[in-house]
């Protein structure tokens, strides 16, 4: 019989949701070969999620110093500086309270349903 969801280790020796006790299969250590293909799979599906990442980084950061370098328009004066920073600011602020929100309405139950049937 194949691979079932309560032939996991978790459920072994437990009665199955039916109520029928899940019978213990014989354990017996893995082939190497197993192990190691294991492993390269594991190795390979962190690998097929990190290299797309820094090829997005690598490009991401030669963008901006092409456009960084490439750019020949007049000076920004300092009160574009200063707009800028307190653009980024109450950027950052609103966007930490609105998170700070979000976790206390969560933690003290403003997110549950209600209870009544709404027509």
């Amino acid at each position: 019989m194949g691979r079932c969801f309560f032939n996991t280790p978790y459920f072994r020796g437990h009665t199955s949701p039916l109520g029928s006790k899940v019978e213990k299969p014989a354990l017996r250590p893995a082939p190497l070969a197993e192990n190691f293909a294991s492993a390269y799979m594991h190795c390979m599906q962190k690998l097929a999620i990190i290299v797309p990442l820094l090829a997005f980084l690598a490009a991401s950061i030669w963008f901006v110093y092409y456009a960084w370098v490439s750019d020949t328009g007049a000076p920004m004066p300092a009160s574009g500086y200063v707009a800028m920073a307190l653009g980024i600011l109450f950027s950052l602020v609103v966007g930490v309270g609105l998170m700070a929100l979000v976790f206390y309405s969560h933690r003290h139950g403003y997110d549950e349903g209600s209870s009544g049937s709404q027509d």
